[in-house]
């Protein structure tokens, strides 16, 4: 793996931050809640002082934390991280019993775009006629294996509010059992993806205010904190080395590497090879001033969009869990072509209009990160 690769991604996620938020994060959730002890450097570069880390991250550390997932910790190279508390994540993300199975939860998989008579619905669906989402869904969960019966909007706000409860009771519960143990106040670290939230459990914005307000009116052992407020305010911590860990299926890399996808990783990596060498090759490009100048800083952006894409998490996770494989083969292979066709066009100076009409087609299909400089890449 070519580590200016890893740097870039970085470099993109810190940058993209400091564009909807108008200052420089303090903290970053790398994919997969990933993490291995290389990253740190680059963190260190861009200003990154903590990371969130999966549970074993932390608990198999070099030394062994003393206070477990419950207190960060620092590595040797002064990144703070901060791992994911077990119950609290089970307690929402269990396929078994968290929150969002609620059997008076709206249905996420039952929508009419699909449900709906064709002729009925095709006006309301994509333009070439294939049944898409619409977001009008009428079901509950309901069961397991079970017909669905309509959505009670009043029932699923009954559940809300007793699982608010719920998970309030049990971190007050938690910090009174953890409280003797540590140091400092013991810290519970709740991350969660976004998309759950109105996404995949429609109720769960609800869920969060419902738990905010009681919070903030009920009593309780606990505040709400920011990982930065809690670096603030308590500044010691135990030096270790958190452990190579993800949060995918058994807590490494092989649901990003194993027999079902490792045919993209030399791609992969020959296309960061390629990327490096680009940017170096193109470093003095503002100086030279070469004919069709904004032709080659387009195609060498367009470059770096076209590996960032390539590179996403999802299509080899996809792939290993065997849901929409063939699309997920689809996108890696039209990323990793549409970067190299761009790459030999300008390693052999064929900046001719088909060409051009080619990254003029590709930039409106792929414009993810407007912004991006290939010269991250240096």
């Amino acid at each position: 793996m070519n580590e200016k690769t890893v740097r870039a991604q970085i470099a993109v996620g810190v940058q993209t931050y400091e564009k909807y938020f108008g200052r420089k994060p303090r903290g970053i959730w790398l994919p997969e809640c990933g993490y291995i002890p290389e990253a740190d450097q680059y963190l260190k570069e861009f200003g990154i002082e903590y990371i969130i880390t999966e549970s074993h991250g932390i608990l198999y550390a070099n030394p062994t934390p003393i206070y477990g997932t419950f207190a960060p910790i620092v590595s040797p190279n002064g990144i703070i991280a901060f791992g994911r508390d077990i119950e609290s994540s089970r307690q929402v993300w269990s396929s078994i019993n968290g929150y969002p199975g609620d059997f008076n939860y709206r249905e996420f998989y039952r929508d009419i775009g699909y449900d709906a008579p064709y002729d009925y619905i095709k006006p309301y669906i994509a333009s070439n006629g294939a049944r898409v989402h619409t977001g009008i869904k009428y079901y509950r969960i309901t069961g397991k294996d079970c017909p669905k019966d309509y959505y009670n909007i009043q029932w699923a706000q009954d559940s809300c509010e007793k699982q608010a409860g719920h998970f309030f009771d049990s971190r007050n519960e938690q910090i009174n059992r953890l409280a003797s143990f540590t140091t400092n106040p013991p810290l519970i670290v709740c991350p969660y993806d976004a998309e759950l939230f109105g996404h995949w459990w429609y109720e769960g914005p609800n869920f969060l205010y419902l738990l905010f307000k009681k919070v903030f009116y009920d009593q309780c052992n606990f505040k709400l904190i920011t990982p930065s407020e809690y670096i603030d305010q308590y500044p010691l911590m135990q030096i270790a080395t958190p452990c190579r860990s993800s949060w995918g299926a058994n807590g490494y890399n092989e649901v990003w590497l194993n027999h079902t996808n490792d045919y993209a990783h030399k791609h992969l990596h020959q296309a960061g090879d390629r990327m490096v060498e680009l940017a170096n090759r193109f470093a003095g490009l503002e100086q030279s001033i070469p004919q069709n100048k904004t032709i080659y800083l387009r195609a060498l952006n367009q470059c770096a969009r076209e590996l960032l894409l390539a590179q996403s998490s999802d299509w080899l996770f996809i792939i290993t869990n065997g849901t929409m494989v063939d699309y997920a083969k689809k996108r890696i292979k039209e990323h990793i072509g549409r970067f190299t066709k761009l790459y030999n066009g300008l390693i052999q100076n064929q900046i001719d209009d088909e060409f051009i009409a080619f990254l003029e087609d590709i930039e409106k299909k792929d414009c993810i990160f407007p912004e991006i400089d290939y010269k991250i890449y240096r």
